[in-house]
């Protein structure tokens, strides 16, 4: 039921909180229990555990469907799917991407040798912005990494024309983006890579996925993933361990059989947010792009201080009050941390609304653990909050 709250119930001036109990961003969602049991035990009665198991094909089959890509290779993480990826798509040199985003994007490449270059994204829906990736090309270009921030896609064709402009490969972190798609789907860079993470909104404890239309590419990621073995098991070249285990495919093959439901209960969560926070002034919500199908795994609010009154941090403050757990998805930017600060070489272009989006937005919860109610009472909470700013 919603409530119109004062400023005395706000924990933040001395209130009782609204959640006894915290509620979080990233709550691991488990739909399935006794089929994931009932899975990990058939792995461990054949005592085939792990090095490519029947459940790993059988995974790597029902996320193909899902992502339309030919060629899908299960991982024991995003961010070695993400580096063998950028391998096996001959990426060298210097990569453009974004600092909006989870550091482990720019972590992943400098790990292999690569240097971020980092470009800016669009006011609208954080993703890397083709105009500035083009300013960012110099002849030490080796490839470009988008990334699908919140569920939003990149622009995918404007960054194939510049990549193909600048003749270097062009890999997507979609980590995540699982399920969702351009509404006419259209091939968009060499490879793509999915993350599984236990926050993800389909997990398998810890995961990934390298996904590719490219018969080449596709099998340089299996023997890389793999030790550089062929199907014959002569080496052919370098590799590491990248393998899922049977336990992680288990509870991937348990929580994609539910997928479509999960997705029903996010975006139904993602429309008690819009109605929620409709007529607060200065807090909006971002909004999906047209020409996709969503996840909404992500609700994510933009805060102008101006019209809200107050600051992204100072609401967070004040929801943390009151237990609910949000999360700065993407602050600080990436050219800001210590590893990434040197501007001639990490970032050679203006980074100006990224700077203001890292400043701005925040991350609510959502996912099965979270009601309508939940919804509606944080919703409550942020209303008062700006109300009596």
């Amino acid at each position: 039921m919603r409530t119109k709250r004062t400023r005395s119930d706000l924990a933040y001036y001395g209130g009782t909180p609204g959640f006894a109990e915290d509620i979080r961003v990233g709550t691991p969602n488990v739909p399935a229990k006794d089929r994931y049991l009932e899975l990990v035990g058939e792995a461990i009665d054949r005592r085939w555990l792990s090095n490519l198991g029947p459940l790993v094909r059988r995974f790597e089959a029902l996320a193909a469907e899902r992502t339309l890509r030919a060629h899908n290779t299960a991982t024991n993480n995003a961010t070695t799917a993400l580096q063998v990826a950028v391998k096996a798509c001959g990426v060298t040199g210097e990569v453009i991407m974004p600092s909006f985003t989870f550091v482990a994007s720019a972590h992943a490449m400098d790990w292999i040798g690569l240097t971020p270059v980092f470009a800016d994204v669009d006011p609208e829906t954080g993703t890397l912005d083709p105009r500035s990736v083009a300013k960012a090309v110099s002849p030490r270009t080796g490839g470009i990494l988008g990334v699908h921030i919140w569920g939003n896609l990149c622009d995918t064709a404007g960054l194939d024309d510049v990549a193909r402009e600048a003749g270097v490969p062009l890999v997507f972190d979609s980590a995540q983006a699982f399920g969702c798609l351009p509404l006419r789907p259209a091939p968009a860079g060499a490879a793509e890579v999915f993350s599984f993470h236990a926050t993800k909104i389909l997990n398998c404890f810890e995961g990934g996925l390298v996904a590719t239309d490219s018969a080449e590419v596709h099998a340089r990621v299996r023997s890389m993933h793999n030790f550089g073995f062929d199907e014959t098991m002569d080496v052919v070249g370098p590799g590491t361990n990248a393998k899922m285990n049977e336990s992680s495919a288990a509870m991937g093959i348990a929580s994609v059989e539910h997928l479509d439901d999960m997705l029903k209960v996010y975006r139904a969560l993602y429309a008690r947010y819009r109605t929620g926070l409709a007529d607060v002034p200065g807090v909006s919500l971002m909004a999906a792009p047209q020409g996709q199908t969503h996840n909404h795994q992500y609700v994510v609010v933009r805060v102008d201080p101006e019209a809200a009154g107050l600051d992204r941090d100072r609401l967070m403050a004040v929801l943390d009050a009151e237990n609910v757990r949000t999360k700065k998805y993407f602050s600080p930017g990436c050219h800001t941390m210590p590893p990434y600060r040197r501007e001639t070489v990490h970032t050679p272009v203006d980074l100006s609304v990224t700077e203001t989006l890292t400043e701005r937005v925040l991350a609510l919860p959502t996912g099965l653990s979270v009601t309508p109610d939940d919804v509606d009472r944080i919703c409550d909470v942020i209303a008062a909050a700006v109300r009596y700013a």
